[in-house]
């Protein structure tokens, strides 16, 4: 027999896809992981397939639906502009998964996952960086957040990137003295910059492992390098200043509102960066709160599905209630 499901949510980041059923009285009726979302990569319908295959599983696991689904809730990597998320939610819609489609980029999970109201602003740190915020009345703050030609700086690769420029002109002399110079290439067992910078140029090493020395330079500055210090310092001036423009485009710089910190290089708590965000944003937004998410993102993806649904505080709760 088939079960009344209230809200489709997705969570589909680059490397995998999250998927979860919930019930009309905010039971998790069943869940589900596929692969990446990576529409760039792949293009927009084999992409979806990816997540259609999540639902799939889920559908099954649910027993199958005892017939349409009220909502679909999609947080979406890749669904940087407005115009990206309209696009996808046209082809989420065409598979008849639910009534009504809504795609958000994957950001706003973080920061509803966050906050016990659509209220407040979220800055993710991964790979990359980015920010959005909202309130209740529907208003949202957001970057493009597509890299250097929209403004971003820091995440894990871009750290990373800056990190061995500094070491890479400090061991041929164009630069300052920093420890980056043995840390760095030190970390894939190699002598020097010039032999990863090799690596790297040459494929030995993919370079899409260049997020591992985010952590190298964390550990470098908390052991009193100067160069990498000054690296962690600017990427909490990034986070500040992305949290309190947000703050401010959503009229929440004068009172309590919630700061959401998320995304791999934040959640690790380096204490430099933390102390600093701490420093910067009481100066900035004093009044902002500080958080760490720790809840699953396809949490935020659930939440905003009965947000528009209507659905009672109640069945709020008792969703956060199975992810605490």
């Amino acid at each position: 027999m088939g079960v009344n499901v209230s809200v489709l949510a997705i969570d589909a980041g680059n490397s995998k896809t999250d998927v979860t059923l919930i019930g009309a009285d905010g039971t998790v009726l069943s869940t589900a992981r596929g692969g990446g979302f990576q529409p760039p990569a792949v293009g927009v319908e084999a992409a979806v397939d990816v997540l259609g295959a999540a639902v799939g599983r889920a559908l099954e696991l649910a027993g199958g639906p005892a017939g349409p689904l009220a909502h679909v809730s999609a947080c979406l990597a890749n669904a940087d502009l407005p115009v990206e998320e309209e696009q996808l939610a046209g082809a989420l819609l065409a598979r008849g998964w639910g009534a009504t489609v809504e795609v958000r980029n994957d950001t706003f999970a973080i920061l509803r996952a966050g906050v016990d109201e659509p209220r407040g602003v979220a800055v993710v740190c991964g790979a990359g960086i980015n920010c959005v915020g909202m309130v209740p009345d529907g208003r949202t703050a957001r970057f493009p957040a597509i890299g250097r030609i929209s403004g971003d700086w820091g995440g894990g690769s871009g750290l990373a990137e800056e990190a061995m420029w500094f070491a890479a002109r400090a061991e041929d002399g164009r630069g300052e003295p920093t420890e980056l110079v043995r840390t760095l290439p030190g970390h894939f067992g190699l002598g020097s910059m010039y032999e990863l910078i090799e690596a790297l140029h040459l494929g030995r090493i993919g370079f899409e492992r260049r997020h591992e020395l985010a952590p190298v330079l964390f550990a470098t500055a908390a052991a009193g390098d100067r160069v990498a210090g000054a690296l962690v310092d600017r990427l909490a001036g990034e986070v500040v200043a992305m949290a309190s423009v947000a703050l401010g485009r959503l009229d929440l710089l004068d009172e309590e509102a919630p700061v959401v910190l998320g995304g791999s290089v934040l959640a690790a708590r380096h204490p430099q960066l933390d102390a600093k965000i701490t420093e910067l944003l009481a100066v900035r937004a004093p009044k902002a709160v500080l958080r760490v998410v720790t809840q699953p993102p396809v949490l935020g993806a659930a939440l905003l599905g009965l947000d528009h649904t209507g659905a009672a505080a109640a069945v709020h709760e008792r969703l956060r209630a199975q992810y605490s």
